[in-house]
């Protein structure tokens, strides 16, 4: 039987949760699976976007009854507001990430806890700003920019110093769109300016600020958490793991980190390998440390350190049925508030670290940049003393475990590439290869696979079941997320799995030695896609919209996720959706979202939502067949 045979099926993995929530019935908890059955049947205002409830007027509802609300607001404007509401918040979060991030930068120092580990994407960072850096000190170099860089969330004029990065003409577009995003802070107010009670109620002006908003985001605050954090903590290249709850191990102490600032993970990964935290360890009865990672967080040191990944978003209760999970670390984002009683059903600490994340039943210990050495020793302490309060008896660990290769940044798939071609066009390589099988007909195109779990689709089958098709009709897909660590627990990151693959992306699989999904990272990290299509445009001679490209989030929860999704439409690129985004109350919204007209006007690209999985994967391969045979390739 060859490895390929071995990957793991989305039954197996329910297979392995069912016993996991029978470890957990034992002890009376709870799980998601039964939250998500007793919220059955979901609201229909709240799923078609058509209730409002920005002033206490209301809340208001839109029946045919009542088609309008107390303030005269139609169906319309309620949905678009609801839309440009949930985009804001999104944007601030994301955002939020990347200003902490240059917060750590500017604490930067040599023998310190953070350093500069990439002082080139440093140096070429601040020459593409515009800042001087012969003969700079590095770590006064690093200290200028991260002052710089905080500035774009508060400058009082101009607009993102990254927008630059886009093609000549996606710039045009944002113009003349109205929609260049200026200040990320900025926008992310106007947009709670706009939605409150008495202002915009006009859908398209809604959309357009959606649109801006987004674009603050991906092309703002997540590419700087993207850049700042590989200057710090590196660049990810190639990197082979492990994948699947079974990554975590019996006889060691487990430590899951969780979340997505890679600030905190970064420290507990380090003292985790301390050789005096191992003996510590050992003192304690364990045989060792394992550190793995669920959700963005995992995604981060993933990349670069190799660390386990044991799930995604909707995995995070696993980790701590499985009775074998001394503490699990979280920072910011996508954290269920039912970690806390969970765990006090088991033996594991739940540690919170963030003033953003405070959470009830968990132990807080507060993180900071200047002191980030002292707490996270501090924090992986704490789990190796917890190891002696197991009880073995509700110890679980499925046998699940894959190999993945991860690590695919931008620079890193531009190195791959100049190995086949031994072509360096420039300092940072080329895409022509890429491009060249594409236009051969050998790669028939890309899909940009993003996104969370979703209780309301069967986990991970969607994205794992879409891959499995793309792959059959020579679509090479790049990953992050969530979705990224459902493609690894599957095995589809594993290079063997190229036997997935139609004969002409296996054949690019062998020659470049790569899996055929390719791992970018976590949820910020969309940015470095936003970039990569840039670069094959620049390469290529054409639009962004006229690359045989999608972007695609199937199973998509979060309004991180709606802001990811305007910003990737914004830049030029059809998205393809899983999960109604709460908009189909309005026929003006879902027209100027998904019509012909609307947002493709501004941006030469829209969103395609359809639930049913199998028919969205058909939409998708027709898609890049329409712009290769508009191409005339």
């Amino acid at each position: 039987m060859k490895d390929w045979d071995r990957l793991i099926t989305v039954e197996q993995m329910e297979a392995a949760t069912a016993a996991l929530l029978e470890n957990g019935i034992k002890v009376g908890a709870d799980s998601w699976q039964q939250r998500a059955k007793n919220q059955t049947p979901h609201c229909g205002f709240g799923e078609a976007g058509t209730c409002c409830r920005i002033c206490s007027m209301g809340p208001c509802r839109i029946t045919p009854k009542a088609p309008r609300g107390i303030c005269g607001c139609d169906v319309h404007g309620i949905v678009g507001r609801n839309y440009l509401r949930f985009t804001a918040g999104g944007s601030a979060t994301h955002s939020d990430h990347g200003r902490e991030i240059m917060h750590t930068l500017y604490q930067t120092r040599e023998g310190g806890n953070y350093q500069v580990k990439d002082p080139e994407k440093l140096k070429r960072i601040a020459r593409e700003w515009g800042v001087e850096t012969e003969g700079k000190d590095i770590y006064d170099l690093a200290h200028e920019i991260a002052e710089i860089g905080l500035l774009e969330y508060g400058k009082p004029f101009g607009t993102q110093r990254f927008l630059k990065r886009a093609p000549e003409h996606t710039q045009k577009l944002w113009s003349e769109a109205g929609i260049e995003p200026r200040a990320i802070d900025r926008e992310v107010s106007q947009s709670l300016h706009m939605t409150h009670m008495g202002c915009s109620s006009k859908p398209e002006a809604l959309i357009r600020q959606s649109l801006r908003a987004g674009l603050s985001d991906g092309w703002g605050g997540s590419m700087m958490g993207t850049e700042f954090s590989d200057v710090m903590f590196g660049t990810p290249k190639p990197i082979d793991t492990t994948a699947n709850i079974g990554v975590m191990e019996k006889d060691n102490v487990n430590i899951i980190v969780h979340g997505h600032d890679p600030s905190l993970s970064e420290m507990i990964v380090f003292y985790a390998n301390d050789p005096e935290m191992i003996a510590y360890a050992k003192e304690n009865g364990a045989k060792g440390i394992t550190v793995a990672g669920v959700c963005c967080t995992s995604n981060e040191v993933t990349m670069r350190h190799g660390i386990p990944m044991a799930g995604n978003f909707l995995s995070q209760e696993n980790v701590v049925l499985t009775g074998a999970c001394e503490a699990i670390v979280v920072d910011v984002q996508c954290i269920f508030p039912a970690l806390g009683p969970l765990s006090k059903c088991f033996h594991t600490k739940f540690i919170t670290t963030s003033p953003i994340a405070q959470i009830p039943d968990s132990d807080f210990i507060e993180f900071h940049a200047e002191s980030a050495g002292e707490n996270a020793k501090a924090i992986v302490r704490t789990a190796i003393e917890n190891f002696k309060n197991r009880r073995p008896e509700l110890v679980n660990i499925p046998d699940l475990k894959t190999k993945a290769r991860v690590g695919y940044s931008v620079e890193a798939i531009k190195k791959e590439l100049d190995g086949v071609c031994n072509s360096h066009v420039d300092t940072y390589g080329t895409t022509k290869p890429l491009i060249d099988c594409v236009k051969a007909g050998v790669l028939r195109g890309a899909v940009a696979m993003v996104g969370c779990n979703n209780p309301k689709v069967r986990p991970d089958t969607a994205h794992i079941e879409l891959m499995k098709k793309l792959l059959k009709n020579d679509i090479i897909v790049i990953l992050s997320g969530c979705s990224a660590q459902a493609a690894a627990k599957a095995g589809l990151m594993d290079p063997d799995a190229k036997e997935y693959c139609g004969e002409g992306l296996k054949r690019v699989c062998e020659l470049v030695g790569i899996p055929p999904v390719l791992h970018m990272g976590s949820c910020v990290d969309i940015s470095r896609m936003m970039i990569l299509a840039s670069d094959i445009a620049k390469d290529w001679g054409i639009n962004i919209s006229q690359i045989p490209l999608c972007g695609c989030a199937p199973e998509w929860m979060s309004e991180k996720a709606v802001s990811i999704g305007n910003y990737v439409v914004a830049t030029g690129i059809d998205t393809y959706l899983g999960v109604d985004p709460y908009t189909k109350g309005s026929s003006e919204v879902v027209e100027l979202l998904q019509g012909e007209h609307g947002v493709k006007d501004w941006v030469e690209a829209h969103f395609i939502v359809d639930t049913d999985i199998e028919s969205l994967g058909d939409k998708m391969i027709a898609g890049i067949e329409a712009k290769r045979a508009a191409l005339g390739i």
